[in-house]
């Protein structure tokens, strides 16, 4: 089975009252490499060029283990979330986080592997958890 990584931004968020404080720019603002709605979709080869750019190396320093985990075929964060393959995410800049669903994308190659992945439940709930 092929195993993709779909990326979608959920938000942007900005602390202006900490870039005040700690800043040495205070009015830097909100992240301006990502918006809202933002997808990006990882194969293998994506993986160790970030995309050529595409992507921020801040971001990618805080995702990147949970996007080699999907890559791979893993669970995200087994019980942790609703599902298995999916994961929620920020990177570290603390003023003006972003954050992120980061999702394993199974893509089954042959009727054994597609049969299999219909059987298979990833749902979590707080009486699993």
């Amino acid at each position: 089975m092929k195993h993709e990584c779909k990326i979608t931004v959920l938000e942007t968020t900005c602390f202006p009252e900490l870039q005040e404080k700690y800043l040495a720019d205070p009015k830097s603002g909100p992240c301006t490499f990502f918006k809202k709605g933002d997808t990006f979709l990882f194969r293998q080869h994506d993986f160790f060029c970030m995309m050529d750019g595409k992507f921020c190396g801040e971001a990618w320093d805080a995702v990147s283990r949970y996007v080699y985990a999907a890559l791979q075929g893993g669970s995200i964060m087994k019980g942790w979330t609703n599902d298995d393959r999916m994961m929620i995410a920020c990177c570290n800049d603390g003023t003006r986080p972003v954050v992120f669903k980061i999702e394993r994308i199974d893509i089954p190659e042959n009727d054994e592997e597609r049969e299999w992945l219909q059987k298979q439940d990833f749902s979590n709930s707080s009486e699993k958890a």
